[in-house]
This record gives C-alpha cells, sequence and structure tokens, in this order.
C-alpha cells in the first residue's frame, strides 16, 4: 500500500524546515457492521474509508495533519502544513536513500476472511442470537445483538529508513440483554471476538452468547442487594483483567507519567506490588483483540514485562515519549486511525499467572465477596484511586460461593491493592473491549489469574 506512494517527496518536504522526526501514515479500513435491537435490523453497512496522515515531530512536539485523499499533490499539501506549523529547526532530517521493511512476528492467521461470508449469513447469525436470549425468560425486555468485522491496512514510511505494510482482520460480536422486574433493571453483556475472521464462530457458539448473556441479566434480577464494607475478595479469572487494566495498566503508559499523571510516576526498580505480581503487556498473543505485528509507527511489536515480581520494571512508550525519556519504543504507539495521531495504548495487559489452584484461594475465605464478573469503573491515575461496579457477584460462605448478590462495587486505591494480593492463581482469563482514551478507541484485551485481596471496601447495601 504504502509502497505504490512517492513517499519520500512527502517525507522531505515535511522535514523542510528541520526536526527530529518525520512519518506518512496510511490507511485503509474495509467494513461490515449488522446492529439488531428489539427485533428491528437497525443497521446492517459495509463501508470502505481510506486516508493518510503526515506528522512531524519538532523540539518534542507534534504536528499532524490529514486527509482523505492519497493523490499526491494533496499529500505534498498536508507535509507543506506540517512542516510550516512548526519552528525553523536547526537540526536536519536526513531522509534516507533506502528504507528497509521491518521484521516483525506473526501474530494472527484469518482461516475464513470475513469478506467471502455473505452478507445474509451474518444477519442471520444475528437473529440466532437475539432469538436465543429472548427465550431465556419473560423478564428479558430487550436484546441488542451487534456483529462487526474489519480489515485494516496500514502503510508507514518515515525519516528513520522505515518502510512497512501490515493488514490485520479484527471480528467481534456483542449481545446485551436488560431483564426487568417491578421497576428494577439488569443488564447482562457478553463480548466475543479478536484478531481473527469468522473462524470466531467455530469456537464461539453465538447462542451461548446470547445464553450467557440473558441468564445474567435474570440471574442478577433476581438476586439479593450485595451487603457492604471491609472483606475479603476473590476476583476470578473469568472477570477478565478490567481492574489492572484501570488500576495500573494507564497508570503505566509513559505519556502519562511524563506529564504527572500517574501515580508510579518516577517508581522505576521501586516495589509497587505484591511480591506474587508480575505484569506485561503483549502484542505478539496470536489471535487476541489488542495483539498486531506492527504498531501504529511501524514498531515491531513484542511483549513488555512492565512489573517483575511486584518491582517496576518499565513503561510502555510510542517514539515521542521514548525520544522524551531517552528509551526505545515498546511498540505502544496506536491510533484510532489516520484521523487521529499516534499516542501510547495498551495491547493486551495482563497479570501473569501465579501458582494457587483457584479453587484453593476460593477455600482460603471462609466469608468475603466472589467477584465472576467486573462491569465499568473509574480511576484517578494521578492517586491511583478506583471505584468498579461488579456486574455479577456472590457471597463466598463457609469456603464456597455461595448465593448471587447484586449493586456491590469495589472501593479502593490501586498501589495499596496491589501490595496486599496474597493469592495469584495458575489459571489466565481474558476480557476485550475498546479502551478509549483523548478521544481515540482502539481494541485491546486485558487479563488475570484468580486473585485474593485479604480486603477491601465492598460498597452494596451497607456500603
Amino acid at each position: 500500500m504504502i509502497e505504490n506512494l512517492a513517499y519520500k517527496p512527502i517525507l522531505q518536504k515535511a522535514a523542510s524546515r528541520g526536526g527530529q522526526f518525520a512519518e506518512l501514515f496510511v490507511e485503509e479500513r474495509v467494513q461490515t457492521e449488522i446492529v439488531l435491537e428489539a427485533g428491528i435490523l437497525e443497521r446492517a453497512s459495509f463501508g470502505i474509508l481510506r486516508g493518510a496522515g503526515v506528522r512531524l515531530v519538532s523540539d518534542l512536539r507534534t504536528r499532524y495533519a490529514y486527509s482523505n485523499s492519497l493523490l499526491q499533490s494533496d499529500l505534498l499539501m498536508l507535509a507543506a502544513r506540517v512542516a510550516e506549523a512548526a519552528d525553523k529547526d536547526d537540526r536536519v532530517i536526513e531522509i534516507p536513500l533506502e528504507h528497509k521493511p521491518v521484521s516483525a512476528p506473526e501474530v494472527s492467521k484469518v482461516k475464513q476472511p470475513p469478506d467471502q461470508v455473505d452478507i445474509r449469513t451474518k444477519i442471520e447469525l444475528v437473529r440466532r442470537a437475539e432469538a436465543a436470549a429472548r427465550k431465556v425468560d419473560r423478564s428479558i425486555i430487550q436484546v441488542r445483538v451487534r456483529y462487526l468485522d474489519l480489515q485494516r491496512t496500514i502503510g508507514i514510511a518515515n525519516s528513520d529508513g522505515t518502510l512497512v505494510s501490515d493488514q490485520a482482520t479484527h471480528t467481534l460480536f456483542v449481545v446485551q440483554a436488560i431483564a426487568a422486574k417491578d421497576g428494577e433493571l439488569q443488564v447482562g453483556y457478553e463480548p466475543r471476538g479478536g484478531t481473527v475472521g469468522f473462524e470466531l464462530f467455530q469456537t464461539e457458539n453465538p447462542e451461548q452468547a446470547a445464553l450467557n448473556a440473558a441468564k445474567k441479566a435474570v440471574l442478577m434480577l433476581h438476586a439479593r442487594k450485595a451487603p457492604g464494607g471491609k472483606m475479603p475478595v476473590v476476583i476470578s479469572s473469568s472477570a477478565g483483567g478490567t481492574m489492572i487494566h484501570e488500576a495500573i495498566g494507564h497508570g503505566l503508559e509513559a505519556d502519562l507519567a511524563e506529564q504527572g499523571l500517574s501515580v508510579y510516576q518516577n517508581k522505576t526498580g521501586q516495589q509497587i506490588a505484591s511480591k506474587l505480581v508480575s505484569v506485561a503487556d503483549d502484542k505478539t498473543l496470536p489471535g487476541r483483540r489488542g495483539s498486531y505485528r506492527v504498531d501504529d509507527e511501524g514498531t515491531a511489536s513484542e511483549r513488555t514485562l512492565l512489573v517483575e515480581n511486584g518491582v517496576l520494571k518499565n513503561f510502555m512508550y510510542n517514539r515521542l515519549e521514548a525520544l522524551r525519556a531517552g528509551k526505545k519504543s515498546t511498540a505502544n504507539g496506536r491510533r484510532e486511525s489516520f484521523r487521529f495521531r499516534p499516542i501510547v495504548r495498551m495491547s493486551n495487559t495482563m497479570v501473569l499467572p501465579g501458582k494457587s489452584a483457584p479453587s484453593e484461594i476460593i477455600k482460603s475465605v471462609a466469608a468475603g465477596l466472589f467477584v465472576k464478573k467486573m462491569g465499568g469503573g473509574q480511576v484517578d491515575t494521578v492517586s491511583g484511586d478506583f471505584v468498579f461496579e461488579v456486574s455479577e457477584g456472590y457471597l463466598i460462605e463457609g469456603c464456597e460461593v455461595g448465593e448471587p448478590v447484586r449493586g456491590a462495587t469495589l472501593v479502593g486505591n490501586g498501589p495499596r491493592v496491589l501490595m496486599e494480593i496474597d493469592m495469584v492463581g495458575s489459571d489466565l482469563g481474558f476480557g476485550i473491549g475498546t479502551c478509549g482514551k483523548d478521544n481515540q478507541g482502539v481494541p485491546v484485551a486485558d487479563a488475570q489469574p484468580t486473585l485474593r485481596i485479604p480486603e477491601i471496601i465492598v460498597g452494596g447495601a451497607l456500603g
């Protein structure tokens, strides 16, 4: 894709007034989306979007311009604009005569490209899921099913000599079911997806995802309100890594740390978590929603160990933040599309498995809360304080998982909770989502093993 453009004159124009770094980014997105809600097919769309962006980094500041056009004249105009927007810089950006391709790991092999599947088959799949959810219980009043497939092709050429193209396929399937009784509403939510093709549905049954969503909504509708107060909490691996993503992940993004917006700023080499806790951000996991061969700056993907046995080892960097810190990029430069400049973003972020059997962790708690699914939450990255919703929770009674409870929240401080984790399971469960930051959304996954927190504030009926 990028190879078909005369990219060197564009880079030369962007670098004409000097600076530190110049880049051309091009993208094509081919997308199908189907949304069924209240029995009505709200959307069945197919679209192709192409465009490019030109970036200049000068004095550690970014100038960026983009266009839907890939015409040479328009791209040269973009390059001229970013050059004019920067002050004259005595540092000369030399555009290399030869650009070298990037060697990067293969992270996904698509077995059944979604564009080879008839849209009627996709619509039928969505309808089957909706019908399955509605049959669960009369209290199900609304079902929303969303199917999305995306083929994204990118190309990057920069003043450091990088020349790379990459293509990734994403398939996403989400069911949301709402149950109602006596004015009370409960929501069940089940997402499936990754950097895979339509073969996703060979292992992920759409009806089963719908049944899971509807059953969870009905279960929580009839559950009693969760008790509140300080108590032990076991977070299941099935909860995914939402808490880790928010409580520590964003705080280890180098741009937030550089701006003084991270509680982990200047703590490299220090103990910031229990010795049982290690955290990694891994872009190379096959088929995961946050995986990619190269990031949106052309850096080859890697596994970045962030925390090892509780000690902070590294932050996540893009090229700009790596320049600021005198480090190398960890391939965490990501952007929603060509309309955005790249910023530091997570990919697949996880707490690594430990040695305790999940069943033994539950048996170690006489009374407390078992979190099977996490909901949304809020985190202050400066202080580390957080509040998370529990979308599916159960009491632990007599060292066993007992009755379901609803309305629980977890209230605490990220660094404190990480230090207090005293059991880490040998399992690992993934959650998927779209992470928002600076008005950009990118696909991510997060994961954790079963974890025990000996004491945390649970907001509930008595909280």
